[in-house]
Formats: structure tokens, C-alpha cells, sequence
């Protein structure tokens, strides 16, 4: 129970990886926040938690107002922020495309949501984080960063932008006791995947193929990592992105 007495803050955590990630913050004793721009209802909430108890609040990470108010309730009804996971993403929604014929507009969006909202979040709580003695920040990148996945620019730039941004506020928030670090899945099923199985069989098979580790990554796989990163294991790492792929992009 490595996290007992933490207070962990986790977006896009109704379902997917936020979900999985925060039920392993819990089981290693942290008081978790799940965010989402869905609303998590209190008693489906604590039962994401394996029984615990939760803060499960609405929130749309893009917008600075929302950020602000959700940083600010988390420490008023809990006390303080001292892990913050990034992981609100937009993608299962994606349809594959050449480059130029992504709609602008859909490049904004994933770009507010991917790499603004996750300047926004930490913007957020880092005063609070700061107000504790210091932090642990948990970006989600991707995989495909260092695969240079095709038909994907925009969400292949953004998961680039945030693991740029991983480094970059690894060293402003060093002195101030606050890690940053990135996980970076691979094709994972999460439940916005699975939703859409059948557009996304072909690249679900190569996945697979493509591993070291030739099976099916599930939001599950993603939790020990992210536990380790935000504990006191890892208090002398930063700025720095861990694949999580079963052995398919080596970094």
C-alpha cells in the first residue's frame, strides 16, 4: 500500500485505461478522483475503485474554467493533489485518413483535447501539488510516436507534443519535488476500441503480430506502470516515457 494517505487525480477515468489506471491507485492505497467529461455516478464510482471511496466528478479538460474548478474541488474535499495521471485522449472516435484529407477542425479537437488538456490539467494542480511538498505528474502517450504510425497525424503529432511536453516540465517542476513521466501504450482495447471492433479488426491483428509478446493488450497491463511511476519506487525518475506494448516499439 505504497500510496496510502495520497490523493490521486485521474482523467478519462470512466472507462479504458483512466479506469484501469485508477483502480490500481486505489489498490495501492490512494484516495482517487476519477474525471471524466461523462459523469461517473458516486455508487458506480467507488465500484470502479474495487469498493473504495471516490470523487468522481465531470469535467471537459480543454476548458480552463473546468480544469481550474476541478483542481480546486479535488483539494477542498481531500485535502491536497499529489498525483495527477493525464490521460484523457480523444481517439477511439478517429476514422483512418491520409494526412490531407484530415478535416481542421478534427486536428483541433484532438489537439485541445490531447495536448492542451493536458497543459491545462497539470496547470491546474501543480499549486496544490506544490502546497504538499511536491508530486508525481503521469502523461499517456502512445506507442505511435515511435512507430510513425500512417493515416493518424493528428494523434500521432499530439502524443509527440506530449511526450515533449513530459521532458520540458520534468525540468521546470524538479525543484519544486513534482515528477513528470509519460506511459506509452500500444493498440490497447479499451471500451472506445471495443465499440468499435469491427473498424478496428485489421489493426487489432497487427498488433499483435508486431509483439514480442504476440496477444491482445487490455487496459489492465497499463496499471502496474503507471502504480510504479506515481510511488515512491520511482522517486528519482523523471522527464522520461515508458513504452508499454508488449514489445513492439523498442525506446
Amino acid at each position: 500500500m505504497e500510496l496510502t494517505g495520497k490523493v490521486a487525480l485521474v482523467t478519462g477515468a470512466a472507462s479504458g485505461i483512466g479506469r484501469a489506471i485508477a483502480a490500481e491507485l486505489a489498490r495501492a492505497g490512494a484516495c482517487v478522483t476519477v474525471a471524466d467529461l461523462v459523469t461517473v455516478p458516486t455508487g458506480e464510482g467507488s465500484e470502479l475503485l474495487d469498493g473504495k471511496p471516490a470523487l468522481s466528478l465531470q469535467v471537459d479538460v480543454s476548458s480552463e474554467p473546468a480544469t481550474a474548478a476541478m483542481a480546486a474541488e479535488v483539494e477542498s474535499k481531500l485535502g491536497g493533489i499529489d498525483i495527477l495521471v493525464n490521460n484523457a485522449a480523444y481517439f477511439a472516435d478517429i476514422d483512418y485518413r491520409p494526412f490531407e484529407e484530415i478535416p481542421i477542425e478534427e486536428w483541433r479537437h484532438v489537439f485541445d483535447v490531447n495536448v492542451m488538456g493536458t497543459w491545462l490539467c497539470t496547470k491546474a494542480v501543480v499549486p496544490a501539488m506544490k502546497r504538499r511538498g511536491g508530486g508525481a505528474i503521469l502523461n499517456i502517450a502512445s506507442g505511435t510516436v515511435f512507430k510513425g504510425t500512417p493515416w493518424l497525424l493528428h494523434y500521432v503529432s499530439s502524443k509527440g507534443a506530449v511526450v515533449a511536453l513530459t521532458r520540458s516540465l520534468a525540468n521546470e517542476l524538479g525543484s519544486a519535488g513534482i515528477r513528470v513521466n509519460a506511459i506509452a501504450p500500444g493498440f490497447t482495447e479499451s471500451d472506445g476500441v471495443m465499440r468499435r471492433a469491427e473498424f478496428f479488426s485489421a489493426q487489432r491483428q497487427l498488433a499483435v503480430r508486431t509483439r514480442a509478446m504476440q496477444r491482445e493488450e487490455v487496459p489492465d497491463d497499463l496499471g502496474g506502470a503507471a502504480r510504479f511511476l506515481c510511488g515512491p519506487g520511482a522517486g528519482f525518475i523523471t522527464g522520461q516515457t515508458l513504452v508499454v506494448d508488449g514489445g513492439s516499439a523498442f525506446h
